[in-house]
């Protein structure tokens, strides 16, 4: 996997400005600008790296939300060689998920062998005890059923994941024990809201390709640290002029061909950029906003995909109470716990978990210290060792907007990158890229932005970049 670093000869003429500083954006900068197009990037937020970000609470750097990667996913970490970023994370020698039972207290664990697929996951199945034997015998038949469907195939975007399951034998327990426990935290929302195609994407790309398709990989540095502090060093290697806390208010073509890009650097201050190339990678509500009309056939499309919200609760105690790098829960309302000790720079003893929660419409705007009363309990259920142990603090983020809903037809309403409009691309993990809401499909929508428009400008495409994602 090669990663181009430092300035290259600029292409006489090619401008382009990209709008949207997260990992869409950033990887369309990149690209363009490796191709030697004379780029700027404009984000609204006075950092990079959009819902994937860190934050300052005293003396403790906190991630916004947990955010996981799979070995399958080639593009991301494409991303974090093109950043330098590869020394910030981890990732999995072989799968391993713990998995307690918070009604029975038992512990199973999902793993992999090195053995060809299916196989690999045989064994793992076979001990695993939250699901009775006939159960466990079931998963194999959907899983061969998952294999045969065709992803192309746009009938799929129309079944909802849960129904499709049922009807091929899966029990409630075998959905809510193993396909919603995996489908949950890639997908935000369970089988039952979830679009086939979406779903079979992720389970026959991450479970049913490769054998170490499934590894898990994650941040050990604050999220910031990558998209962020390595996103902006890269950006300034490869040439490009990054403008933060400046937002696109309107978007027109310019008389002479190409595009200006009317921002707001401030209370009261504007600025006017034009370019060849203009690169959408903001949601979808607001690059409906920035749109000229006729740029897309049916922008109202854009406004009817819906958003799907994430909860992250925060807990530090006095002690160490998880002993592994998180679990997964079942029998709970917990869903997932991360030990985020290291990376936050804790000191002085103590252990700080996040919580992550998926598809929480109900608990998005609950109140602070109702969340405190709901997951305290709970914690003490799936980390035996919280009990008695004191708490020094709960916090809680919360991402209203985290992704889009992967709801039955949303398939439908997903743009690709080209527009209508010659020179205006549209990037985002909302853009047609065939994965759910994740940082792989953002920065898969950044590299498929990206060569749409160089090869609209007559520059050369690294085909094996994409290739490889």
């Amino acid at each position: 996997m090669t990663a181009p670093q430092g300035p290259h000869t600029q292409a006489p003429g090619r401008t382009a400005v990209v709008v949207g500083g997260g990992l869409a954006g950033v990887t369309a900068a990149l690209r363009l600008a490796d191709a030697g197009v004379s780029v700027t990037l404009t984000e609204a937020r006075p950092r990079l790296g959009g819902l994937a970000f860190s934050f300052k609470r005293g003396d403790l750097t906190v991630d916004n939300g947990q955010h996981v990667f799979l070995r399958c996913c080639t593009a991301y970490q494409w991303f974090l060689d093109r950043i330098d970023a590869r020394d910030l994370v981890h990732l999995q020698d072989r799968l391993d998920v713990p998995v307690y039972d918070a009604a029975t207290g038992r512990t199973g664990r999902l793993s992999r062998a090195g053995l060809p697929v299916p196989l690999h996951l045989a064994a793992s199945l076979a001990r695993y005890p939250h699901m009775s034997l006939r159960e466990r015998a079931s998963v194999g038949r959907a899983a061969l059923a998952l294999r045969g469907l065709d992803l192309a195939d746009p009938a799929l975007d129309d079944i909802d994941f849960g129904s499709w399951l049922a009807a091929r034998g899966q029990s409630a327990r075998t959905i809510e024990a193993l396909w919603d426990l995996v489908g949950v935290a890639t997908l935000n929302a369970t089988a039952a809201h979830s679009s086939l195609a979406l779903a079979a994407m992720v389970f026959k790309t991450g479970l049913l390709t490769d054998p170490g398709a499934s590894d898990i990989g994650w941040a050990k540095a604050p999220l910031g640290d990558l998209h962020d502090g390595r996103g902006r060093i890269a950006l300034e290697k490869a040439g490009v002029a990054t403008m933060l806390r400046t937002r696109a208010t309107a978007l027109r073509p310019a008389a002479a061909g190409g595009w200006q890009v009317e921002l707001e650097t401030g209370p009261g201050r504007s600025a006017e950029l034009a370019a060849d190339t203009v690169v959408l990678a903001v949601p979808q509500h607001e690059a409906h906003g920035l749109l000229p009309e006729g740029a897309v056939q049916h922008p109202e499309k854009l406004l009817q995909i819906g958003t799907a919200p994430i909860l992250n609760v925060h807990v530090i105690y006095d002690r160490k109470v998880l002993h592994e790098p998180f679990v997964a829960a079942l029998g709970s309302p917990v869903q997932w716990v991360f030990d985020r000790t290291e990376s936050s720079g804790l000191t002085g003893g103590g252990q700080y978990v996040a919580v992550s929660q998926s598809a929480v419409e109900d608990e998005i705007d609950l109140p602070v210290a109702a969340l405190r009363d709901r997951y305290l309990p709970e914690l003490e259920r799936v980390l035996p060792d919280a009990r008695g142990a004191a708490v020094r603090e709960v916090f809680v983020t919360r991402e209203r907007t985290a992704t889009f809903a992967p709801t039955p037809g949303v398939g439908a309403l997903r743009p690709g990158p080209a527009t209508r409009a010659p020179g205006l691309y549209l990037a985002g993990a909302w853009t047609a890229t065939g994965w759910p809401a994740t940082m792989e499909g953002a920065v898969r929508s950044g590299l498929h932005a990206s060569a749409e428009a160089l090869s609209a400008l007559g520059l050369p495409v690294d085909n094996g970049v994409l290739e490889a994602a």
